[in-house]
């Protein structure tokens, strides 16, 4: 079993070339050009080991397998206690239980902070994530029918929550 931790800064390179297969070969992310280490440095950044912005990777020694993130989901004090939760598999590693190994770890540390509600977005299809966002109670919000394009297709996206 994969173990997952904290990420490091010197993940960052498994976690681009993770992010970069997505890019190029799916609509998962909405990115549409490829990221570079230098580029995703803020992003980084932006996590820490406590609080409630957190990266965590799931490694097999030191290749990273995946990540499960929390971030802000909009900069407005409002917002403060809401959380946008993200995850990203390598793709052979999708369906081994890396992905649910992750979010169990990051919402477990995610219980103990002063939040209220996580949310996640879905590009549709991607049945794989939907089973996982509901495995772990997330419930429908719903969809947002085609507000994004990638490579001259529209997107639509599924959106969950989940009580924290």
């Amino acid at each position: 079993m994969a173990a997952v931790r904290p990420a490091r800064r010197s993940d960052l390179a498994q976690l681009v070339a993770i992010y970069n297969h997505y890019i190029d070969h799916s609509v998962a992310t909405f990115d549409t050009e490829a990221v570079t280490v230098e580029s995703r440095t803020a992003w980084f950044d932006s996590f820490s080991e406590t609080g409630p912005y957190r990266l965590l990777v799931a490694c097999d020694g030191d290749r990273v397998l995946g990540c499960a993130s929390s971030s802000q989901y909009r900069a407005h004090p409002a917002f403060a206690e809401t959380v946008e939760l993200g995850i990203y598999l390598d793709p052979g590693r999708r369906g081994g239980g890396v992905g649910s190994a992750l979010y169990g770890a990051l919402l477990d540390r995610l219980s103990s902070e002063n939040l209220h509600l996580a949310v996640a977005g879905i590009a549709l299809p991607n049945h794989a994530s939907i089973a996982l966002h509901r495995k772990f109670g997330f419930t429908d919000v719903g969809v947002f029918e085609q507000y994004a394009t990638k490579r001259g297709a529209y997107i639509s996206s599924l959106w969950l929550q989940r009580r924290l």
